[in-house]
């Protein structure tokens, strides 16, 4: 009789890959990213484990948005104050924080639990083509555009 496999933190292996994100549509790219993540690609996921990969993003400031995102999607947040509420288009937070957008799309995909947080530590987003991780040597990750 054969039992169910369930990955547990000693059994779970994290490889390493690398996405371009230059010229990829935001929700795209952020789709294949949680998805990876999150482990899903693999065949040893278990929901309630952190079966993830560590996923580098480069070139955040090249992303695209379809129609007129660029003006019209609102980035929002609130200092906890009265009247503390503050609104970005998304061009002023590319301007700002060229990272943010992409980070915000993938964290938004991922279970916002104790495992979310420890799947967001594994994302790792840099707005050039440069990134500090060639000693985990990563593989590149192709996304359809």
């Amino acid at each position: 009789m054969n039992k169910t496999f369930m990955a547990n933190n000693q059994t779970v292996e994290h490889n390493w890959y690398v996405v371009d994100a230059n010229g990829l549509t935001l929700g795209r790219l952020a789709t294949a990213v949680a998805s990876l993540l999150r482990g899903k690609h693999k065949v040893t996921y278990t929901p309630h484990v952190n079966c993830g990969d560590n996923v580098i993003i480069i070139n955040a400031d090249k992303i695209k948005l379809t129609g007129n995102k660029w003006e019209d999607k609102l980035y929002r947040y609130h200092s906890e104050y009265s009247g503390g509420l503050r609104t970005l288009t998304a061009k002023e937070v590319m301007a700002k924080y060229p990272t943010r957008m992409v980070e915000e799309a993938v964290f938004g995909m991922l279970p916002h639990t104790k495992l979310g947080d420890q799947m967001r530590k594994q994302l790792y987003v840099y707005a050039s083509a440069e990134h500090p991780h060639a000693a985990q040597k990563p593989v590149e990750f192709k996304v359809e555009a």
